[in-house]
This record gives C-alpha cells, sequence and structure tokens, in this order.
C-alpha cells in the first residue's frame, strides 16, 4: 500500500470546499466538508470528465458536464448518467498537513 503523501494544509480550503491537486500519477479532488476532509479520483466515471470544477452541495459533487453526482464520502455513483462508483482515497490531518493515501484502482 502507498505512503501517506502530504498535499496542502488545512487553511488552503474554506469549508466547504474543493480543490484539483496532483498526487503521484493521477488528479484527485480533495473536499472539506463540516471540517471533514475527503479525497476521490477527479474523474466522472460516466464519461472521463473533470468532478472538481463541480458544483458541490451536502457531500455530494455533481459533474459539471452531464450532471451526475457522487457521494464525496463514499464515491457512490448517486445518479445517472454515472452507473460505476468513483474511487475514493484515505485522508488524514496532522496538525495543519493534510496527507492523502491512494487506494489501489
Amino acid at each position: 500500500m502507498p505512503d501517506f503523501v502530504k498535499v496542502a494544509q488545512v487553511g488552503d480550503l474554506p469549508d466547504p470546499g474543493k480543490m484539483i491537486l496532483p498526487v503521484a500519477d493521477r488528479l484527485v479532488v480533495l473536499f472539506c466538508l463540516d471540517q471533514q476532509f475527503y479525497c476521490m479520483d477527479d474523474i466522472c466515471t460516466h464519461d472521463g470528465g473533470t468532478l472538481g470544477d463541480g458544483e458541490l452541495a451536502a457531500c455530494q459533487i455533481t459533474c459539471p458536464r452531464h450532471g451526475a453526482k457522487f457521494d464525496i464520502r463514499t464515491g457512490e455513483a448517486l445518479t445517472m448518467p454515472a452507473t460505476e462508483n468513483n474511487l475514493t482515497h484515505e485522508v488524514k490531518v496532522e496538525g495543519t498537513d493534510i496527507l492523502v493515501r491512494l487506494c489501489e484502482d
């Protein structure tokens, strides 16, 4: 299993907020919601578009291209046209550092 990698500082994200980040060989979206941090691949499983440019509302991110919604906590595809879940990654906070460990595909 890969190691945790520092990706941001707690103060870098508003609450609620999101940012697209490169981690190793992939782009991910880091979310802050109710003082909790979540991370998932920056890709809509419907057509490969970016999710990070979508609207964050409650625990859902909406794909800006076709409106598919995903749960940021679990990666679950909540609405059509997406039928496949997104890959989520482990997040932890140490002091003011936000660290992410990529999960295997």
